[in-house]
């Protein structure tokens, strides 16, 4: 297929995507039809379920948003479907009120996560100053990113395995499929042997529907305020952002097979996985 057939045009959601045609380094590709990633599937209309359930056969949700979001924002139409299995993995971003870089929820402590990886010297990986933007505001982000990681590894690796089921397509999913979504599909590609600039590429992708994203996320009063309290430059994903968190990873863990081996997953889990998503 031709790259731009990688977004799926859908009047709900503005941010949705195959993960199908990534190069791996043994010159293999990812299929599509398999793991797709999304924003907030609260709008989404009668056509775009058809698109979805019936043409794409979508039938795994990963729903990464923290339990307050779904309250706030409802349970959504997918969950009416029988064919479509929503499956709730929250990462408990920190920070803010309800966004993707920085959700919180009412009862759970945010600063700890960020507070067991600040003492990571993230830029003695590889020299981050000469990246030009780059500054306090993105290094926020990997340290989100990370906190991640530290807070809820066994949303990750369920989110992963969700993904290596046989029964048609899985949509992985928070507010706007940005950080939370970009770093539970980078850790599936990257489990699966795709290409590292690959993996980064599809998390800068959503830079080109960003204005819109962002527009659809503040007419949401979840989202909203949140938003704009911050400096719009903050919302996108460059890719020196993505690439900075993965190193950081490489240099802690041994690259992310280190970590999720760490956590429970196994031969077998990377096996399927593979089978799965790639040709």
């Amino acid at each position: 297929m031709d790259e731009p057939t990688r977004w799926i045009e859908l009047d709900g959601a503005v941010n949705a995507r195959d993960l199908g045609g990534l190069a791996t380094t043994d010159g293999s590709a990812t299929r599509f039809g398999r793991v797709l990633r999304s924003d907030n599937l609260q709008d989404l209309t009668p056509a775009d379920m058809r698109r979805l359930v019936g043409d794409l056969s979508l039938r795994h949700v990963v729903d990464l948003r923290s339990g307050p979001e779904v309250r706030l924002e409802g349970p959504g139409p997918l969950t009416g479907e029988a064919a479509v299995t929503i499956h709730h993995l929250s990462l408990f971003a920190e920070g803010g009120q309800h966004t993707d870089v920085a959700a919180d929820t009412a009862d759970e402590s945010p600063g700890d996560a960020v507070d067991a990886v600040d003492a990571i010297d993230a830029d003695k990986v590889l020299p981050w100053q000469t990246r030009r933007g780059d500054g306090p505001e993105h290094d926020r982000s990997v340290l989100h990113y990370l906190g991640y990681l530290h807070e809820r590894p066994d949303s990750i690796v369920a989110a992963l395995r969700v993904m290596a089921r046989g029964d048609g397509a899985a949509l992985v999913h928070c507010a706007a499929g940005k950080d939370r979504t970009g770093v539970v599909c980078a850790f599936a590609l990257e489990a699966v042997g795709v290409i590292r600039e690959e993996i980064v590429a599809d998390y800068a992708r959503t830079g080109e529907r960003i204005e819109a994203l962002l527009a659809r996320l503040r007419a949401s009063l979840t989202y909203g305020p949140d938003l704009d309290s911050r400096p719009a430059d903050t919302h996108i994903p460059h890719a020196f952002i993505m690439e900075k968190f993965l190193s950081v990873v490489d240099e802690r863990f041994d690259g992310v097979p280190g970590w999720l081996g760490l956590h429970g997953w196994t031969g077998a889990d990377t096996a399927a996985l593979r089978s799965r998503l790639v040709a």
